[in-house]
């Protein structure tokens, strides 16, 4: 599984993903409402851990955000030290699947997850992105164009999924960053970076370029005008 870990509390954080890690599964953590908001939006999860006591914005609106203005119907499973049965309303009233109480047992949670997620599994059928010959599909993580299987490091899978979600539209270059590495910005231009590799891979082997660039603005991905090409092989010398 991929999930996402709201949660303020590192230590709970690193415990969850330690033992889930060791289990095979991928994990993002994020400490913030906000940004947890944009993750879990932005992003292909198959479950969310979603912490109610977080900074700057509680893990009930946080739901409330994600099921109504990004409609998003990910499983998520809501933490919180609440024990009071009018807490728990509130919890699956603003969206939650499930609730468990601090403190908890990780092997239970993990059993709640996988079951949330067999369930729903049935349902939840935007699990590939396509424009036009090139395909994300978020349970495997697999990249094709013309049905050429593309290489891609995560970070650019990342934002790749992100330019396909919003394709035609653009994304800002903050709106990309944030979705690299949230609020801790690294020094320098690495999205510059970043972006270059994916356009390797997306764009690198064919005649029609799908991402563009739009000054002081950002990035957006289009559909390509006409039949793809196949990839193009080495030009002679």
């Amino acid at each position: 599984m991929r999930i996402l870990v709201i949660e303020r509390d590192r230590e709970v954080a690193l415990k969850i993903l330690a033992y889930f890690e060791a289990r095979g599964h991928q994990l993002d953590t994020i400490g913030d409402g906000i940004a947890g908001l944009h993750f879990a939006a932005s992003n292909g999860y198959d479950a969310v851990i979603l912490d109610w006591m977080l900074p700057r914005m509680e893990g009930p609106e946080v739901l409330r955000r994600l099921r109504l203005n990004h409609g998003v119907s990910v499983p998520v499973v809501m933490l919180a030290a609440k024990v009071a049965l009018s807490d728990k309303i509130i919890a699956f009233r603003s969206g939650a699947d499930d609730y468990v109480t601090k403190p908890f047992e990780l092997p239970e949670l993990e059993v709640r997850l996988e079951a949330l997620v067999s369930r729903t599994e049935g349902r939840v059928t935007r699990r590939r992105l396509l424009i036009g010959e090139l395909t994300l599909d978020l349970r495997t993580l697999e990249a094709t164009r013309a049905g050429k299987r593309l290489h891609l490091y995560p970070a650019c899978r990342k934002l790749l999924e992100a330019l396909m979600r919003a394709s035609p539209a653009a994304v800002t270059r903050r709106q990309l960053e944030h979705t690299l590495w949230g609020d801790d910005l690294p020094d320098g231009d690495l999205l510059r970076s970043q972006m270059s590799s994916l356009r390797r891979s997306i764009d690198g082997p064919f005649e029609e370029k799908m991402i563009q660039t739009l000054p002081r603005v950002g990035y957006r991905l289009i559909p390509p005008s006409r039949p793809m090409p196949p990839p193009r092989g080495r030009e002679a010398l």
